[in-house]
């Protein structure tokens, strides 16, 4: 030891025992503070001076190494701690002022060494700090005790906090120590079980196999996991996961083992329940199948339950679905029972939307009008919990129904928990294959099978037909002027119509009949087991039915159908055959009388199908533009000057010859070519009356008749203003003949359309004035500049007196709102001069001229005969 370090101690030993000690005693002092502490001595910037042999040893270095260096070489290196209690150290000892504490230090291997040091100042006459004295016990063994134990304090907290359960068993496997979570879990205190093997504690039914196992693998020294049923001290059940840790010695003796027990209860009803019934859905099993399957789960995993799963339909009722340890009869007997206040456990969970428990059926209200059909069957409580869409709609139960008086445990509870959502996502995807089932083969207007379900349902009746070697009747039937009641009250009313309609053919019908609606107004019935004379009365039937008055749009209505009739198999084996033929029938009834009935015919049969190829012909007549313009002129009476003329599609045929229009013009409407016809009549009448107006050829105007489907196009207004604009034509030129039924088209976009086009300055003429009863009240709506008095009150208009006075009254109408006047089908002079006295405008008809090509009517004009 260096004499600076041995004169530092001796003064340190005399302050320690006391006043004038001895020269031996202070040696005595040193000596022994030497052997028992770490002494070093260092300077007033913190360089090491000298060390005993004791400080030395501790830190690894020889005295030479250490001289000089500065009192950081054994303090922890980047620790702000350390270098935070470092400068506090120092800023005492520089104040004048000893310091003491526990400290940690470096040794040169790296290792801490834990002091406690007590640092004496040495200070010079001006208050100077001129060395620091610092003596120290090594008290590292004492720090790592305390950290161990404090280790082992804070394992032993968390250990006992955490949820898992922990069990330490000895070589022979039995219980020495259960942490806290061990007997929150299963409810046993240690003492309770010290000494068991926790295996057949928990899981009492384990095989030995199983036991056996796990033995094998601890005594190899391997982890054993295990995931079972447990049970706990009251009967609780959970499933948990063991894992079984096992403790050797160094000689490979198993001397412990430590196991974790891991509540998985919920996992594992996921597994076995939720991730079964996912699998079973994704595979498209049935849902009565799969609610089976959850019942069998349910009771496999808790055989003290019953299990039941029951639907509520939209009409609020119960249906079973599943309860296959149910008695049969029992769950017929729940079959249509209502959702209610007191409708057992199941009907009033869900009502109230909430679980409903019933320990005791025989004595609880809620179950008086069930308790003796329960008891019959053994059943003695009820816990039925409702199963709610992710709307929150009730869509079925989900009961447990047990054998004697009790209600739900924790774990029915866990159970049942999983199953109902399960449960839940079942319905809702039931409902919405449902649904998807409906869109594709049901009718959404009225619920009927559409066509594609219609014509599936009929090959299987006729194939059952087949095979019994018996009649079947197909009936097509049409209802009768369902466009009018569209055009002129809706599509709102015609949709009320059709509904009624639907209604009404399906009332009085077997289980075996099929009803479905084809398209539009359309609907078809299929009868098995039903011949000529039954189909007849049958028919007679559903007119009747149809026929029943009903309010509609605030007035009473009579709604009446045309309906064709075909057999099976005397006209056709399959059903599209049937269907044609039917359709054939049924525009036989509808031509000769509306409100009947007609069977298929094979002249039927010849004529439907000269009336698809006069369809065909016309069709391409239209594309190839084979038709041709007629014009009948209309005269002023007053000055025989000419008024215009009418534009008249004529057709003629190269093999049929020369088509009636009134034979073509309504095939055009029926088959959807009438709006073709009309765009070609309304460009070829103008396109010909620019070449009258180019060869100063004076034509006033032409009138062009269109039917309401034109004005079903928007795109009307402007194709009339291009037509003009096309051929130099002054709007006032071309007149278009509108007939009542545009004017009774309820749809506002008709009248817009009526309203754009008369904009563009064409004139608007009402053709047949007088033959609807509705023409009046429109009248004053429509900016029509011209009345065209129908032929038929012309032609009677000489010998009947009404007729005369329907005209009288026309040209009265049309006076008092500065219209013009038109009385077409004039055919000789006495109506004229009748017409000329009423006051008539303007005249039309074969007393003039006929219809004629346009190089005849040039003619005519050069020629015509004076109106006398």
């Amino acid at each position: 030891m260096s004499e600076s370090l041995i004169r530092d101690l001796s003064v340190a030993a005399g302050h320690l025992v006391g006043a004038t000690p001895s020269s031996s005693e202070i040696q005595h002092h040193v000596e022994a503070i030497d052997r028992a502490m770490l002494v070093a001595r260092f300077s007033a910037d913190g360089r090491i001076l000298g060390a005993n042999r004791l400080f030395l040893d501790r830190f690894g270095y020889d005295l030479a190494e250490i001289v000089g260096a500065p009192h950081e070489l054994v303090c922890p290196p980047n620790r702000p701690e350390a270098h935070q209690q470092h400068k506090e150290l120092w800023r005492s000892l520089r104040a004048g002022k000893p310091w003491a504490g526990l400290v940690e230090r470096v040794a040169r291997d790296g290792r801490s060494v834990w002091l406690e040091a007590t640092y004496a100042p040495r200070m010079d006459e001006h208050g100077h700090l001129q060395s620091v004295l610092a003596v120290s016990s090594d008290v590292s063994l004492r720090v790592e005790h305390e950290r161990v134990q404090s280790k082992r304090l804070w394992q032993s907290l968390v250990v006992d906090e955490t949820d898992s359960a922990v069990i330490v068993t000895d070589g022979a496997w039995r219980i020495v120590y259960v942490n806290a979570g061990f007997t929150r879990m299963f409810g046993y205190q240690l003492e309770e079980i010290h000494g068991r093997r926790p295996i057949a504690l928990l899981v009492p039914h384990v095989k030995p196999a199983v036991i056996e196992e796990a033995l094998n693998c601890a005594n190899a020294g391997q982890p054993f996991r295990l995931e079972e049923l447990t049970y706990a001290k009251d009967g609780q059940r959970f499933w948990n996961k063991l894992i079984i840790n096992p403790v050797r010695d160094a000689h490979g003796v198993l001397v412990n083992t430590v196991s974790v027990v891991t509540d998985i209860t919920d996992a594992k009803m996921h597994e076995i329940i939720h991730h079964r019934g996912l699998d079973a859905m994704a595979r498209e099993t049935p849902v009565v199948e799969l609610m089976a399957m959850i019942c069998q789960e349910v009771e496999r995993i808790s055989p003290e339950v019953v299990a039941s799963i029951l639907s509520v339909d939209e009409k609020n009722t119960l249906h079973p679905l599943a309860g296959p340890s149910l008695p049969e009869r029992f769950s017929s007997a729940l079959d249509g029972i209502p959702v209610g206040p007191q409708e057992g456990s199941c009907g009033t969970a869900a009502h109230r939307s909430q679980e409903v428990v019933v320990t005791d059926i025989e004595t609880d209200p809620l179950w008086a009008n069930y308790a003796g059909l329960a008891a019959s069957f053994g059943l003695k409580a009820c816990w039925s919990t409702p199963i709610v869409s992710s709307k929150g709609q009730v869509v079925g139960t989900f009961a447990f129904y047990y054998r004697e008086k009790r209600g739900p445990d924790e774990f029915h509870r866990r159970l049942v928990s999983v199953c109902v959502n399960l449960c839940a996502l079942a319905l809702e995807r039931e409902a919405a294959r449902a649904e998807i089932q409906k869109l594709a083969f049901y009718d959404s207007l009225t619920g009927l099978p559409n066509r594609s379900l219609l014509l599936a349902k009929a090959e299987q009746a006729i194939a059952g037909a087949t095979r019994d070697h018996s009649q079947l009747a197909v009936l097509f039937v049409d209802l009768d002027r369902f466009k009018q009641i569209n055009d002129s009250l809706g599509h709102t009313v015609g949709d009320e119509v059709l509904r009624l309609a639907a209604q009404r053919l399906t009332e009085g019908r077997r289980a075996s009949d099929i009803v479905g609606r084809l398209a539009g107004d359309e609907f078809v019935l299929v009868l098995p087991q039903c011949d000529a004379r039954r189909v007849a009365d049958l028919a007679d039937q559903l007119l009747t039915n149809l026929a029943r008055p009903h309010r509609i749009a605030g007035a009473m209505h009579v709604m009446s159908a045309s309906v064709g009739i075909s057999l099976f198999p005397e006209n056709g084996s399959d059903i599209e055959t049937l269907l044609r033929r039917a359709d054939i029938a049924m525009y036989e009834a509808k031509a000769s009388y509306r409100g009947s009935y007609s069977f298929f015919s094979n002249e039927m049969n010849l004529r439907a199908q000269e009336r698809l190829a006069l369809e065909n012909a016309l069709r391409e007549a239209i594309e190839k533009q084979q038709l041709r313009l007629h014009y009948q002129p209309q005269v002023m009476v007053e000055d025989g000057r000419l008024h215009g003329v009418e534009a008249l599609t004529r057709w003629h045929h190269p093999t049929l010859g020369e088509v009636s229009p009134a034979r073509f013009i309504p095939l055009a409407e029926e088959s959807g070519l009438i709006g073709s016809l009309g765009l070609w009549v309304l460009e070829e009448a103008c396109r010909q009356l620019a070449d009258w107006q180019s060869r100063g050829i004076d034509v006033p105007c032409v009138a062009v008749n269109l039917s309401p489907t034109n004005f079903h196009n928007i795109e009307l207004p402007p194709i009339i203003s291009a037509l003009l604009a096309r051929y130099a034509l002054e709007p006032a030129r071309l007149v278009l003949e509108i007939t009542e039924n545009v004017l009774l088209d309820g749809n506002a976009t008709t009248l817009s359309i009526i309203q754009e086009v008369h904009a563009l300055g064409v004139k608007l003429s009402m053709d047949d004035f007088g033959t609807g009863y509705s023409s009046l009240s429109y009248l004053r709506r429509l900016p029509v500049s011209e009345l065209k008095l129908d032929k038929s009150f012309v032609h009677d208009l000489h010998n009947d007196q009404t007729a005369q006075a329907l005209s009288e009254a026309v040209i009265r109408i049309g006076e008092s709102l500065n219209l013009v006047v038109v009385a077409e089908g004039v055919e000789n002079e006495i109506q004229l001069n009748l017409l000329r006295q009423q006051g008539f405008h303007v005249i039309q008809g074969f007393y003039l001229s006929k219809p004629l090509p346009a190089p005849m009517l040039e003619s005519w004009l050069q020629r015509r005969p004076p109106v006398n």
